[in-house]
């Protein structure tokens, strides 16, 4: 595992106070700038909506007009229309006052050639109801405002447009805006002030480091945290532990351990090594009693200097059992390809047969061929009475077949049909017949064929299982070292994690007060004997001990 080097920075940059205030100015000169931007465009809004209810106010005044109203209603009254509009034009400061009739035709306007011509846009007062907005009319940008025209006997006989310039809007917003902006520097100052007390306030806070020295201060620790996956044990320069999470208490079974070293709190094993970093390499495995565990350990340093040790711990139990559960349905599959392999042979056969009018063979073969695989079940029922077991070992058998291996049940096996330990049996079977059937399959072939002896008894005192295999056996020196997890003769296959099967077997056993044993040398024999009663039945959902694995792990 490559070390971590934590590095510390100088602190050349400005002071943090000093940071923290210009960046509060920064912000709040810009969102002053924007606040006052965007409350210009408010406030001219609001200027063009008075402006355009002024221009109301005008035309409806102008459309109260007695006069205008018998002239536009009788045709009288001459020029008397154009000399009202323009008397409240120049009164009102109104860029026009049109009288429009309802075909659209002008009655007044301030360019007099224009009178008596219609107006571009439909008559809008023809609903009866007022109208506002913003005209680009023959005097230029107006705020608008139209008015129906109603003569004396009530009869709607037009409307009335006035307009009022736009630049006497823009006048008054610029007269607005210095005080709007004398407002936005002063909440712009107090904003400023507020910052550096607050800058003053984070400095004193922090006794007075700077960002780079307080980061210096925790670089170590976060060295740490991107380590992390679940469990965290740091380790000091003599080897006490110095941090442990909840979850490494949790999976390593550490309890009050701070300032302890590895040989105080846990027994010699393969997870003390890989704690204290004498097992080396990434994603070391190791199994205890109740998870499946991948170990990382980081040694830390300090220009040159050891620190000490940060170790990971992931908790890998549910993945590694639901790789297990793919190879057990990666091993049905194989079984189902085998039978169907097979039958797909007996067909043929079968079908030659009948091409060739040999009816009578056909017939034999045909029932020979039927009863074969319900012979290999039935054999099997004879001596082992629980179905479980019974449709493991058949489908065990069907797949050792398809690689040239012979799977045979000792004539002494026996066990009932309520077996106790039967979990674990399932599970202890499994392994060592998976284990059995790649040595028997990968080894030499030997005169009488690769094979693989399985024996169950269920006694009164105790239950045995012995499996016996043709394969090259377990090399010297290694019959304690083969039940650690992690050890394997056979390289990694696909999703099946080697080292682990024995390694299982051998804790089920164990902790059940049983024993397993192996001999040495050419075909290996493996003997489990678990005593009864049976006083810790397998909860339904335990992990490792429901799993019926199909890859093998030696």
């Amino acid at each position: 595992m490559k070390p971590i080097r934590i590095r510390t920075r100088r602190s050349g940059r400005r002071r943090l106070s000093t940071r923290i205030l210009a960046n509060q100015l920064f912000i709040l000169t810009l969102t002053g700038v924007i606040g006052f931007v965007l409350f210009a465009f408010a406030q001219r809004a609001a200027l063009d909506h008075a402006y355009e209810q002024r221009a109301l106010a005008i035309a409806q005044t102008t459309a109260a007009e007695p006069q205008i109203q018998q002239a536009m209603e009788y045709g009288t009254g001459g020029d008397a229309v154009q000399t009202i509009a323009e008397r409240i034009r120049r009164a009102s400061g109104a860029s026009y006052v049109v009288v429009i009739d309802l075909h659209g035709v002008r009655h007044s306007h301030p360019q007099p050639d224009l009178i008596g011509q219609p107006v571009d846009e439909p008559v809008a007062a023809l609903d009866g109801l007022p109208h506002v907005g913003i005209d680009q009319g023959a005097t230029g940008r107006s705020a608008n405002g139209k008015a129906p025209l109603y003569g004396p006997t009530g009869a709607l006989v037009g409307e009335v447009s006035a307009g009022i310039p736009e630049r006497n809007a823009l006048v008054e917003l610029w007269r607005e805006l210095p005080t709007f902006g004398v407002y936005a520097a002063i909440a712009t100052a107090l904003g400023s002030a507020a910052a550096y007390l607050l800058a003053r306030r984070l400095k004193r806070t922090t006794f007075g480091l700077e960002l780079e020295e307080i980061a210096g201060l925790l670089q170590d620790r976060e060295a740490m945290l991107h380590g992390i996956r679940e469990g965290v044990v740091a380790f000091d320069p003599q080897g006490r532990i110095t941090v442990v999470n909840d979850e490494a208490r949790r999976l390593l079974g550490l309890g009050t351990a701070l300032g302890s070293t590895l040989e105080e709190v846990l027994p010699d094993g393969r997870l003390r090594r890989a704690l204290d970093g004498t097992l080396t390499g990434t994603d070391v495995s190791v199994l205890t009693d109740e998870h499946c565990l991948v170990v990382n350990r980081m040694p830390v340093t300090l220009r040159g200097r050891e620190l000490g040790a940060v170790v990971t711990v992931r908790d890998r139990t549910e993945l590694i059992g639901l790789l297990r559960e793919l190879d057990s349905v990666r091993g049905l599959t194989d079984a189902l390809r085998a039978q169907q392999h097979e039958f797909t042979n007996r067909m043929h056969t079968l079908a030659g047969l009948l091409d060739i009018g040999e009816y009578d063979d056909a017939y034999e073969f045909a029932v020979g061929s039927a009863g074969a695989g319900q012979a290999l079940t039935e054999s099997v029922r004879k001596r082992i009475g629980n179905s479980l077991m019974v449709g493991l070992i058949v489908a065990k058998t069907t797949v050792a077949a398809e690689r040239g291996v012979r799977i045979v049940l000792g004539d002494d096996s026996a066990l009932g049909q309520d077996p106790p330990h039967l979990r674990r049996l399932l599970t202890i079977v499994g392994n060592l017949l998976d284990n059995a059937v790649d040595a028997a399959g990968d080894g030499p072939r030997p005169a009488g064929g690769r094979e693989v002896r399985l024996t169950v008894t269920e006694d009164p005192d105790q239950v045995m299982v012995r499996v016996a295999d043709t394969g090259p056996g377990i090399p010297p020196g290694t019959a304690e070292s083969i039940f650690e997890d992690g050890w394997s003769t056979r390289p990694e296959r696909d999703t099946a994690r080697r080292g682990l099967g024995l390694a299982l077997v051998h804790r089920l056993v164990q902790r059940h007060g049983g024993t397993i044993t192996v001999s040495e040398g050419p075909g290996a024999v493996f003997t489990v004997v678990l005593p009864l009663p049976d006083t810790a039945p397998a909860p339904q959902g335990a992990l490792f001990t429901t799993a019926l694995p199909v890859g093998g792990e030696r």
